[in-house]
């Protein structure tokens, strides 16, 4: 459900007990406050460890103010304690997915694309510059110690604010105006951030699939920080581990993002107990996790996971196999079918989910190229509109996707509540006549024998268009794409490289052209940063050497000099002083408007389908979502920790209550 809004100031003062619609016709959770249960329901798994008095009964666990997931709605129910969820990754950091999965945040998007409070109680804001942020009084890490605002603090004063950990101050969502914040401590369980001027980066970045932490597990990391250890027991685990000083020794041991260290305690609803390296690793129950359903089980509802190491090009076959109880990472839809014959003799059905990019495929002219006469081709605006009307998007839909993706431009999907038709069809018609029209407005009348254009310095208006060779629907849309340009005069070489050499070459301006995904997000609200609507970091492929700019302050890249590039730039930062969300809601509007109109980036087709494949006997996992790093963590909105198995083997009845 949405945060609360009683007042101007209060946010968040509600449970989020929202786990399920994405899209229409897909079940919503209960957006009714949920009463506390009269009992809570313990997992069978810790029945013995409870019996020995090795861990506390589930309720001196849970927070005296759990979050109350109300699991219902149509094709989701109350589950069972019990099970594992088998799983494969193609390499060791990709264990990073659990913490992706869990989507443990202090606050998260709800299904209104709205932030609400999930490990937080609530939050209050005030003027878009003053946070307070109030925890679960009782809440506590997966080893049993509190969770309280010494946690905060100790982030605060010695991670954030030490040159040896940060050497580079606090992050970017802790900065407004270049300036950090005051940080207060108001009590065990409240915690005050305000600057001058507004943040309105700051919860976005708390909810994020990768999140900003604002906190750490003080208790386990102060034996490893110079301002708390014994200096000759701190050398001496430095030695003993074999590297250079404390400071990389705290860095190894306290990454939450890729929970690689076992002892490391965590909120998330499983914790990692295997070191490495390793082939499988195992994540059990955190005992103190803070959700419960309606029904007071402490969730999560299945015990264990597991993922197992193997080669990513494996994991299609692995899955086909049976060797995956839940699985979308390293499947393409071109397994689809090959997955779906397999379903037939095993015991999973595979479920296609719409991905959610702003383009699964987009053409990036690099604005920044350093040959001159490509560098104003490709800030010519009629030029990038001739090569996206002289795209065939329904032939790549039919030929590619079998006509189940949407022919669009690099915009909002229409699950957004910033969605605009106009702005995902502009530009997006197929009209050879308009291309050729527009390239001989732009000066490039001239052909070559076999019908090329020629560049206004006589050389043919050919070009490479490089990719970084990671799928196989890429290479199948780029032979497509290029009978399409030749028709109207444009020859285009598909080249693959390397995905590292691929990003140096268009950051150096080697590249004229690349073919990458559209938007990351195009699930957007107006409370979210725009910062791929402009150059904001070096990574873009469009414009690296203005992204550069602006991410280094100035120091490095070139300053944006066309028009409508600056006009993005002081919208954006007009939103990073926002503080309103009609504010917020209207810089997005024009700068999505403006992207539409001047296509800086080239989309050819969005909501296309991700293979899901899903044990038969796993429960509350929707047919239908929408498959996203941003906002939706992958499976992490959906939350996992109320997928349960429905098997006699695996549903194992509850003996432990308290």
């Amino acid at each position: 459900m949405s945060a609360s809004r009683h007042s101007p100031t209060r946010r968040g003062a509600l449970l989020l007990g929202t786990a399920a619609l994405v899209a229409a016709g897909l079940p919503r959770l209960s957006r009714a406050a949920t009463a506390m249960p009269a009992e809570l329901i313990d997992s069978p798994f810790f029945a013995e460890m409870v019996a020995a008095g090795k861990l506390p009964a589930v309720a001196q666990r849970v927070s005296q103010a759990p979050r109350i997931v109300e699991v219902s709605g149509e094709g989701r129910e109350p589950g069972r304690h019990g099970g594992t969820i088998r799983s494969l990754i193609g390499d060791q950091r990709d264990i990073r997915m659990m913490t992706l999965y869990g989507y443990t945040r202090l606050v998260g998007y709800d299904w209104d694309l709205e932030i609400a409070p999930d490990v937080l109680e609530s939050f209050d804001v005030e003027e878009g510059r003053i946070f307070t942020l109030r925890l679960r009084p009782g809440h506590r890490w997966s080893d049993g110690s509190p969770f309280t605002a010494e946690d905060f603090r100790y982030w605060w004063e010695h991670v954030a604010n030490n040159r040896r950990l940060s050497p580079g101050g606090p992050p970017q969502a802790l900065l407004a105006g270049g300036e950090p914040p005051r940080f207060e401590v108001l009590s065990e369980t409240e915690i005050r951030y305000s600057w001058a001027k507004p943040n309105p980066v700051f919860l976005p970045s708390l909810a994020a699939a990768q999140p900003t932490y604002i906190f750490m597990p003080s208790g386990y990391l102060k034996q490893y920080h110079i301002d708390h250890a014994d200096p000759v027991t701190l050398h001496s685990r430095v030695r003993q581990a074999r590297v250079r000083d404390w400071g990389a020794l705290h860095e190894r041991l306290s990454r939450m993002y890729r929970p690689e260290n076992p002892d490391l305690p965590t909120l998330e609803p499983w914790r990692n107990i295997t070191p490495l390296p390793a082939e499988l690793f195992v994540f059990q129950r955190n005992p103190y996790f803070h959700r419960i359903d309606q029904n007071g089980r402490q969730l999560p509802y299945v015990d264990e996971v597991t993922l197992t190491v193997g080669t990513n090009s494996l994991v299609p076959a692995k899955a086909a196999a049976g060797e995956a109880d839940l699985q979308a990472r390293y499947l393409r839809f071109d397994n689809y079918t090959f997955l779906k014959e397999a379903s037939k003799r095993m015991n999973f059905d595979v479920r296609l989910w719409k991905r959610a990019e702003g383009s699964y495929f987009a053409l990036m002219p690099n604005l920044n190229a350093i040959d001159p006469v490509w560098r104003d081709l490709n800030r010519d605006v009629r030029y990038r509109r001739t090569l996206s009307v002289a795209i065939n998007r329904r032939d790549v839909n039919k030929v590619i996707f079998f006509g189940l993706a949407q022919e669009s431009g690099n915009s909002a999907l229409p699950e957004s509540p910033l969605y605009d038709a106009e702005h995902a069809s502009m530009w997006t018609q197929h009209d050879p006549a308009l291309a050729n029209q527009l390239l001989d407005e732009a000066g490039l009348s001239k052909r070559d024998t076999d019908g090329v254009r020629l560049l206004s310095d006589g050389r043919r208006l050919e070009f490479t268009i490089e990719t970084a060779g990671e799928s196989t629907e890429e290479t199948d849309i780029l032979d497509l794409i290029k009978q399409d340009l030749f028709a109207v005069g444009i020859k285009i070489y598909p080249r693959s490289t390397q995905r590292d050499v691929f990003r140096r070459r268009i950051l150096a301006g080697q590249t004229v052209m690349s073919a990458w995904v559209g938007m990351d997000n195009a699930l957007v609200s107006a409370d979210m940063e725009p910062e791929a609507l402009a150059p904001t970091n070096s990574a873009q492929f469009n414009w690296p050497r203005w992204g550069q700019f602006l991410e280094s302050g100035g120091l490095q890249g070139e300053e944006p000099d066309l028009p409508k590039v600056r006009e993005l730039v002081r919208l954006y930062e007009a939103w990073r002083a926002s503080t309103t969300h009609a504010q917020r809601r209207q810089i997005w509007q024009r700068m999505l408007a403006i992207n539409a109109e001047e296509l800086f980036t080239i989309g050819v087709i969005n909501g296309t389908l991700q293979p899901v494949v899903v044990s038969r006997d796993l429960r509350n996992v929707p047919q239908k979502g929408l498959y996203s790093f941003e906002p939706g963590a992958f499976f992490g909105r959906y939350m996992p920790d109320t997928f349960w198995f429905d098997t006699a083997k695996t549903a194992t009845p509850d003996k432990a209550k308290s």
